[in-house]
């Protein structure tokens, strides 16, 4: 067995393959950006959320790699990519012998980021779920055309900017975010990204934390 480091994974060739990949074909069927710049973002999001709750730096490096592979799925179909991601990382992980019990963390937390089909069954999902789904940034938008954005399009587009931090003391991870509310309303946002808030009030449960989240300086939940 070996020990699997998350620059191990991000310097892998087949890894950065599917990634291109994927990235590649959404941006055909007119998705937002699933690029390395997403991936590597997920990664040290999900690593700083434990690392700032205490948890050990090994799991915290287990994030990360789960982090950066949680979309690999998308180069084979955008329709239930965090299975097939999650087959493809087993099959990667395998091959470079990583211990089983880690291989076995990090596919789970893979198969579970969605919020179509997935939860928060430990740390390591929790933290890539809240990594991933608080995503929200205008230069993931693609489409450069505004008259043809789709719902998610303009949501993004509208985020001026956006932060999740991790409060120990307090027990909380907050979203703060700011909208162009010329493009998209805090009212539009809830309405299209529910599902996902909630994924993420749960995924903080996960780690005894309340999920909040502020909108141009507004408490909303």
């Amino acid at each position: 067995m070996e020990t699997i480091t998350y620059k191990d994974i991000r310097n892998n060739e087949e890894v950065n393959a599917l990634i291109e990949r994927g990235n590649a074909m959404l941006g055909v069927m007119g998705y937002t950006e699933h690029s390395h710049k997403h991936a590597v973002k997920i990664a040290i999001g999900a690593g700083s959320i434990l690392s700032d709750l205490g948890y050990d730096k090994r799991l915290c490096e287990l994030a990360r790699i789960a982090g950066y592979l949680h979309d690999i799925g998308n180069c084979v179909n955008r329709e239930d990519h965090p299975h097939s991601g999650a087959i493809l990382a087993f099959q990667i992980l395998r091959d470079l012998h990583m211990d089983p019990q880690e291989v076995a963390l990090v596919v789970s937390a893979i198969g579970q980021h969605d919020e179509s089909t997935g939860v928060a069954v430990d740390p390591v999902s929790a933290a890539v779920i809240l990594a991933d789904k608080t995503d929200v940034r205008r230069n993931r938008v693609r489409n450069r055309v505004k008259a043809r954005f789709d719902k998610h399009d303009r949501v993004n587009y509208a985020a001026v900017s956006s932060k999740l931090s991790v409060c120990p003391e307090k027990k909380t991870v907050k979203l703060d975010i700011e909208l162009d509310e010329n493009i998209c309303s805090i009212l539009d946002y809830f309405e299209i990204f529910l599902g996902r808030m909630l994924m993420c009030k749960r995924a903080a449960e996960v780690l005894g934390l309340k999920f909040r989240m502020n909108a141009n300086g507004h408490k909303v939940c």
